[in-house]
């Protein structure tokens, strides 16, 4: 029963993580993904279903001529992550294929305009390592893990895959490509978890802006911490936070003054049902916002699992 109990919530941890590289926001480095650096048998699948809710200065461009915005996004998402033993380590790769329908309204020029739009949203692949502390484990070796310091390294990349009009000033897509390489650890102190990532988001240029524009935009730098509780049912609830700056723009070389330099807090709870199914839920809110993001988050996903000698 412990086993299984263990299993449940941190197999769960893949479910926000993948719940939220969805969020177009996520292109800003403002994801908050607590147990991402986690260990679970070797071989063991999941399958997740969710959806997301956001409002409020949602993929607004800080660089735009837009005031008095107020957009909501609906994002839905099918995803797909597999444990992998990557030379005694364990290992993860994650894709998450979203769809999402926006509206909006906002005054340009002095004049009100509205957007509504729908359409597959950029698709996401994470590579994740554990270097130390969570070694690639079968299901029976996995019974006698107990984890205390876990330190893993991640790749997120998207694809310019979304939908994307160069006409429009707002867009579900991005229309370029992103990178962003985290180091991240996780400390088990009995019941509590702490855990804390930094990493830097870099981009390609976007050669269709607005237009015929070149948009171009400088990496992002973010941290996470998270401070997460783990009850004896198998449910547990964490604190997130995050701080996240630069990302100054470029437009046709004239450079902008839309540098980000902002925090977010958030919550989560993870619920497992039985071995196979959970369900998770959680929210998020800007604290505090120099440029853009000024949003809120509240979402859900469902999660199957199997494999792994489950």
């Amino acid at each position: 029963m412990g086993c299984h109990v263990r299993i449940k919530f941190i197999a769960a941890g893949f479910l926000l993580a993948l719940a939220l590289i969805l969020s177009p926001a996520q292109l800003q480095g403002q994801s908050m993904e607590p147990r991402l650096y986690s260990n679970a048998p070797v071989g063991m699948n999941f399958l997740m279903l969710g959806y997301g809710y956001q409002w409020g200065d949602v993929l607004l461009d800080p660089t735009l001529p837009i005031q008095d915005v107020n957009i909501d996004v609906h994002t839905s998402f099918a995803a797909y992550a597999r444990v992998l033993d990557v030379w005694g380590k364990s290992g993860k790769i994650e894709l998450v294929l979203p769809y999402a329908w926006l509206s909006g309204t906002g005054t340009v020029r002095m004049q009100e305009q509205s957007r509504n739009v729908s359409g597959f949203a950029d698709p996401a692949l994470r590579v994740s390592v554990n270097l130390y502390g969570a070694p690639a484990l079968s299901f029976k070796e996995f019974q006698n893990y107990r984890q205390d310091t876990i330190i893993g390294v991640s790749l997120l990349t998207t694809a310019p895959l979304g939908q994307y009009d160069s006409s429009k000033l707002v867009n579900i897509g991005a229309n370029r490509w992103s990178f962003k390489p985290e180091a991240g650890i996780s400390q088990a102190l009995g019941r509590w978890t702490l855990e804390t990532a930094a990493g830097v988001m870099f981009f390609t240029n976007n050669n269709s802006y607005m237009g015929s524009k070149t948009r171009e935009q400088d990496p992002v730098y973010s941290v996470q911490g998270h401070v997460i509780y783990n009850f004896r049912s198998g449910v547990w609830a964490g604190l997130n936070g995050t701080y996240y700056a630069g990302g100054t723009t470029n437009i046709d070389g004239a450079r902008g003054s839309d540098t980000l330099q902002n925090w977010r807090m958030g919550a989560t709870v993870a619920i497992p049902f039985d071995r196979r199914n959970s369900i998770k839920l959680y929210g998020s809110t800007g604290m505090q916002t120099r440029s853009g993001g000024d949003f809120n988050t509240v979402g859900a996903a469902w999660q199957y699992r199997w494999g792994g000698g489950l």
